[in-house]
């Protein structure tokens, strides 16, 4: 059936979506019918061929399905998904290893995006935001696998993920406040305890009337500002040229007159960019990083930076403690929620102890099951007076 409707596509032009519904549904009544099939399963096929034609073939069910947040293709006979934090071994399977690399190039040519045996590894996203890694032969010994990080369609805020118990009521009215006056704020955490969920909650307390510069390696936050400037890092082409990095965008960034600018996530030199634009006037800055606690995340912004700069650490130091005023760190339990275990001040640096001083403000109580209140903030941001300024 499926051969017939390959046969009878022009695919001289581009079709659209009705066309292809309206062939499928004339092959299927004239094929089903002889072949017993009910409307159930005749509707049951439709949609198979349909995905398989114009989506993502096996994989647009697991898409659509809200309960799947992570699918994981091992090889065209091998997926995984997640639910709640805990992996299952899927049913379904893709028709031949030629079919999964279809599917992959249908992905990342719509983000411009190129892979193949000469360049293996890429990172890409869907229309959603969803997160896309693939890696191919001959880097991936048993055939294509591709890993699909999948993103709540909507935005929560911080009252919500307190509803949610990510966090607790004090504690989002808190990092609310801080959001308001001004402070930096530094998402840290493992793969997949919900950072950037977290950072939209956190953008969502940015006033309207600022100015936002967004910049993300692969499109993923769903920001929703009026005066908000979305920037993407473009990889390099065939030849190795014309390459665009988050350094390159924090950088031109800084000419765009923005009030706050967002890094989704630093992973390489591009911190010393980001802590430099900290300090140089646009306080009310967020971004997010891979780390086991808030102290991990203060060496890993230090060898960072030191990867972009030739600088001594102690200068480097100097930069973090300066331009950072909180560290969020989230985490994952066993079950799979994903909840904020600690927020700390940074402090001053210390240079007789060479060193940063982190000061508890939140920190979750194992006894309590919950963030408690463990410390006075010192932070007082000048934004949050302006603006009451402005309303008086």
């Amino acid at each position: 059936m499926y051969a017939e409707v390959i046969d009878r596509l022009d695919f001289s032009r581009e079709l659209e979506d009705r066309e292809v519904e309206e062939l499928l549904d004339d092959v299927l009544c004239r094929r089903g019918r002889p072949m017993g099939l009910t409307a159930g399963q005749r509707e049951s096929l439709r949609k198979k061929l349909f995905n398989r034609l114009r989506r993502l073939d096996v994989l647009q069910d697991l898409l659509e399905d809200n309960s799947v947040t992570e699918i994981m293709v091992n090889g065209p006979d091998t997926i995984f998904i997640e639910r709640d934090g805990v992996l299952y071994h899927c049913d379904k399977a893709f028709a031949s290893r030629e079919r999964l690399e279809d599917v992959i190039q249908q992905i990342v040519s719509r983000v411009n995006r190129v892979v193949n045996e000469s360049s293996p590894i890429v990172d890409a996203r869907l229309e959603d935001g969803s997160r896309v890694n693939v890696v191919l032969k001959p880097v991936a010994i048993d055939g294509p696998v591709l890993t699909i990080r999948k993103f709540a369609r909507r935005v929560w805020t911080l009252k919500q993920l307190a509803q949610m118990e990510m966090i607790t009521e004090e504690t989002g009215e808190f990092l609310e406040e801080m959001v308001l006056s001004g402070a930096n704020i530094f998402v840290s955490g493992g793969t997949g305890t919900g950072k950037t969920t977290f950072l939209n909650a956190l953008a969502c307390a940015i006033p309207e009337r600022e100015r936002i510069v967004l910049i993300e390696d692969s499109a993923e936050l769903k920001i929703s500002l009026p005066n908000l400037v979305r920037l993407e890092v473009r990889n390099a082409n065939g030849e190795g040229a014309h390459q665009i990095t988050i350094r390159d965008l924090i950088r031109t960034s800084l000419r765009m007159r923005p009030d706050r600018i967002i890094v989704g996530e630093v992973r390489d030199g591009a911190c010393i960019d980001m802590l430099s634009a900290m300090n140089t006037g646009h306080s009310g800055s967020l971004s997010t990083g891979h780390a086991n606690s808030p102290a991990d995340m203060l060496s890993r912004l230090e060898t960072m930076a030191l990867m972009g700069a030739a600088l001594p650490l102690a200068a480097i130091r100097a930069q973090i403690s300066s331009a950072l005023n909180y560290i969020i760190h989230l985490s994952r339990d066993r079950q799979g929620k994903r909840r904020v275990v600690s927020v700390v001040e940074v402090g001053d640096y210390d240079r007789d102890r060479d060193e940063i001083r982190l000061i508890p403000i939140f920190a979750f109580s194992e006894q309590h099951n919950r963030l408690e209140k463990v410390g006075v903030p010192s932070f007082v941001g000048e934004r949050r007076r302006a603006f009451a300024g402005e309303s008086a």
